[in-house]
């Protein structure tokens, strides 16, 4: 199961107390002061793992907790700091506390400390002074951080298909590369983002994502449409899958670039493509050509025949090399 929301409770370790002690050797009946330093409280680490690809282990463990450190002792023996919690999350996951974002972690292996261990307490050794030599004082260790924590993914990917439902996304998602999606002549076959790589003769790869389809008002949550539109935001292409059969295929991109605008309107600063796709369900196909508006390579494609495929993977290859402007 595809889980991109996860909400934690972490506890970093608490620092170990330091230790009041004086040395008693045979024939030292009054040695000095020799209690150690209490040891470091243990970090909760987060780390990025491309072996994860969803958030589902959270929805069963939702509270982590680091080892505290260990008190000090007589003999001037500090305590052991207590062991990190390293968390392993899956690459792409974002984390928030009250809102705002701690981490972002998009490389696999990138780590981040979210919540820092307690300091270990001093002993009494090291209270000595000119004006001391018998310190009996000692320190506490200090609490670690507790947190509660938000564990938001999104995808990572080059090209965001974006389209209604049922506009042919997930058929060109299995046509261009090795993914296969679940397909079917209905709306809301796709429920969470599927990912594929498309692999060209000259070496040249990226990945693909197919979001859900959306509907009027996903940008307020329609249709789960805002935990949908998320996945797009670190793509760098955008392509506009526009039905052949519409009755307005203006009025139709309009009206997705409408929602994209107002869920985030950096988004709308990618380039673009526009594939006017089912071309096989109308005749003359070559004759259809809509004026968009706009200075955006529009593509007519057909995932059932194969037509225009070749011609959008070289396209989506130019402007991934930027080569197209």
């Amino acid at each position: 199961m595809f889980i991109d929301y996860a909400k934690i409770k972490v506890n970093a370790g608490d620092g170990g107390s330091g230790c009041s002690s004086f040395r008693r050797e045979k024939y030292v009946p009054f040695g000095g002061p020799d209690g150690g330093n209490g040891g470091k409280g243990g970090d909760v680490i987060f780390r990025a793992d491309a072996n994860l690809t969803t958030l589902m282990d959270f929805r069963y463990k939702r509270s982590y907790k680091a080892k505290r450190g260990e008190h000090g002792k007589g003999k001037n023996k500090n305590g052991k700091s207590g062991d990190d919690i390293i968390i392993n999350i899956p690459v792409g996951t974002v984390i928030k506390e009250n809102g705002n974002i701690i981490g972002d972690l998009t490389e696999n292996g990138q780590k981040i400390i979210a919540a820092k261990g307690g300091k270990g307490g001093r002993g009494n050794a090291s209270f000595v002074s000119s004006t001391d030599r018998a310190p009996t004082r000692w320190e506490v260790g200090k609490e670690g951080e507790n947190k509660i924590l938000e564990l938001e993914l999104k995808v990572l990917a080059d090209v965001g298909l974006v389209g209604f439902p049922n506009s042919g996304k997930s058929t060109l998602l299995s046509k261009i590369t090795a993914a296969k999606p679940k397909i079917a002549e209905y709306p809301f076959t796709t429920l969470h983002p599927n990912l594929g790589t498309v692999e060209k003769k000259d070496f040249i790869s990226f990945v693909v994502a197919d979001i859900p389809g959306l509907i009027e008002g996903a940008h307020s949550g329609k249709g789960l449409g805002d935990k949908f539109l998320k996945h797009i935001e670190r793509a760098k292409i955008l392509i506009f899958m526009i039905e052949a059969i519409s009755k307005d295929l203006h009025h139709d991109y309009m009206k997705l670039k409408n929602e994209i605008k107002l869920f985030n309107k950096e988004i709308l600063d990618k380039p673009k493509i526009i594939a006017i796709s089912k071309i096989d369900l109308i005749k003359n196909p070559e004759n259809l050509n809509p004026d968009f508006n706009e200075k955006t390579p529009i593509i007519k494609i057909s995932s059932l025949t194969g037509k225009g495929l070749d011609r959008l993977v070289d396209t989506i290859s130019d402007l991934l090399s930027n080569r197209v402007s």
